[in-house]
């Protein structure tokens, strides 16, 4: 396939940022109009529209445009373009406007960042989107349709925009490039053919080799954007996986490579995820394009079953290729055959061993401080993972213990908090739940929705003592799995997260009865107490069991340091 690529064909020329002087006339009008503050995924969809990332996409996709979009992957005009991309506000907010009123778009912070005319306002069918768009409704299948169903919000808004500034980001100004910046940049250095790269994992020595090979086929320079943009600003890893990055561009041939970040809130909708990126690469000015097997698939990278047939993404980026304008370049995968002391491509493999090592298998040796050999990643990636993802022994973690009122948790935590003191290797905060409801959530009552608030409150707290590699002792009630579940999550992107179910049996905790819940509760005095008048869900899969019924405070905390040991976290 032989496609015509020229600088004239991208869009970089075009801009939905208004001149300064329209720019002040919009200032001055937007402090009567309704007014909305965007969520991050929204500020991506915005910053993407007016840099014109989304070129053909004018603003936000009106009815007409949308359908088609869901339906056939097409614009009403008959242009590609695979993903819907509206404003979603409730229902409230919807009520208040109608066609042809003007609405200011901000930031998280209130700060003015375009005007949108709203074109028109409707309730999509969520049910259809997701089946058409992601090829099912079942949101526990699918965190595409889950966040569909429980982020997106239940209205639609369509319409054109004026910009007056992109949102503004303090990191890593200099890779943030906008469409037109790298179409300047690949004429100045003469690029006509440039092959783009969508990434959001960790770069390695085989990664490099790839890269390099697919661009020598394809005859271009290289186009390092990464996906970011969805994690929260202090995420600690955002920062490694750019400087890592860096790092990795280091390691090519001088000007044949071109890094930049692209803030991108992913759908992982699979194939149609993949033409997405495509079309945005082609708004950057790539003429080529990198699609792996499982581009876009939820479970990629994953030791999950994929959800979308391996190659279908491909597929669909070859076949449409004479009307995108952007050729599709297989991801072949490589690993390091020892007997050539080299670097082949794992689809060629018959009966060499082929040595390779799994993101599993890296966090592990991180993890524990082991040698990370040099033929798999290069050492400026490795010295900033280890910098950024010091051994268990030096990282902050989190015991959260769960269990019924009465059943040792604060105990159990006070004597810890002790032993840690005692050690002096690591900062510790004791996060008990009387102590917290009191301090932090003493607004809240007791219902299931403020209790998960609470506990997810806790999580908070317990993440960034975690990060910050001190230890948390957290001793909820936590009568619910998913907001222990969700801490879980947050916390062990930062260091060590140890669930432990202080199991101690109902009869016991009322026998023990300290604070006189159980006894008022059985009288009809107080209602919501775990375990009489509402529920308690043991985890699923707790690090630690104990029963203080069977073992004293002094025992428990043994059972844990012992664990702890075993797991490295304390020497």
């Amino acid at each position: 396939m032989t496609l015509n690529f020229s600088s004239s064909s991208a869009p970089y020329s075009e801009s939905l940022l208004v001149h300064f002087c329209r720019a002040e006339q919009l200032r001055a009008e937007a402090v009567q109009l309704p007014s909305r503050d965007l969520n991050r995924r929204q500020l991506c969809d915005l910053e993407a529209l007016l840099n014109r990332a989304f070129y053909p996409l004018s603003g936000f996709l009106c009815r007409d445009d949308y359908e088609h979009v869901v339906q056939e992957m097409r614009l009403a005009d008959g242009k590609i373009w695979p993903l819907p991309v509206c404003l979603d506000v409730e229902e409230a907010f919807a009520a208040k406007l109608k066609p042809g009123d003007r609405v200011a778009l901000n930031d998280g912070e209130g700060f003015l960042l375009a005007v949108l005319t709203v074109g028109e306002i409707w309730q999509p069918d969520k049910q259809a989107e997701a089946k058409a768009v992601y090829g099912t409704t079942e949101a526990d299948r699918h965190p595409g349709v889950q966040a569909l169903f429980t982020q997106v919000k239940d209205w639609y808004i369509g319409g054109t925009l004026e910009g007056l500034t992109l949102p503004i980001h303090y990191d890593f100004r200099e890779l943030r490039l906008t469409p037109a910046e790298t179409g300047r940049r690949f004429m100045q250095q003469g690029w006509r053919r440039v092959l783009g790269f969508h990434t959001k994992e960790y770069l390695h020595c085989a990664h490099r080799e790839m890269v390099l090979a697919a661009a020598r086929k394809a005859g271009g320079a290289i186009f390092l954007q990464p996906a970011v943009g969805l994690d929260h600003p202090g995420s600690r890893e955002h920062y490694t996986h750019v400087h890592c990055y860096q790092e990795v561009v280091r390691q090519f041939p001088a000007n044949m490579i071109q890094l930049g970040i692209i803030p991108l809130a992913e759908r992982h909708a699979g194939p149609r995820e993949a033409l997405w990126h495509a079309l945005i690469r082609k708004n950057y000015g790539c003429s080529h394009f990198m699609v792996a097997a499982d581009h876009g698939d939820p479970f990629a990278d994953t030791d999950e079953e994929l959800f979308y047939p391996l190659g279908e993404a491909q597929r669909l980026v070859a076949s449409l290729a004479p009307e995108t304008g952007i050729e599709m370049v297989p991801e072949r995968a490589m690993g390091y055959a020892e007997e050539r002391a080299s670097y082949v491509y794992l689809d060629e493999v018959a009966d060499e061993t082929v040595r390779n090592i799994t993101s599993k298998e890296l966090k592990r040796r991180l993890e524990w401080g082991l040698e990370i050999p040099e033929w798999f990643s290069f050492p400026g990636v490795v010295a900033e993972l280890r910098r950024s993802f010091p051994p268990r022994s030096k990282q902050g973690f989190t015991v959260f213990m769960t269990g019924l009122s009465g059943s040792g948790k604060s105990t159990i935590a006070k004597v810890l908090m002790v032993r840690f003191m005692e050690m002096r290797d690591r900062p510790v905060t004791l996060l008990d739940g009387d102590i917290v409801r009191k301090n932090l959530s003493s607004e809240l009552t007791f219902s299931k929705e403020h209790r998960n608030l609470n506990i997810t409150r806790i999580g908070y707290v317990a993440s960034e003592i975690t990060k910050n590699g001190g230890i948390a002792l957290c001793a909820p009630i936590a009568p619910y799995e998913e907001s222990r579940q969700e801490n879980r999550r947050l916390i062990s992107r930062y260091g060590g997260y140890i669930e432990v179910h202080v199991a101690t049996p109902l009869e016991v905790c009322e026998h023990r009865d300290r604070k006189g819940l159980y006894a008022k509760a059985r009288a009809g005095l107080v209602k919501g107490v775990t375990g009489i008048s509402d529920p308690y869900i043991p985890p699923s899969h707790p690090e630690i069991v104990i029963d203080t019924s069977k073992m004293t405070p002094a025992e428990a905390v043994q059972e844990i340091f012992l664990y702890l040991a075993e797991q490295g976290y304390i020497q």
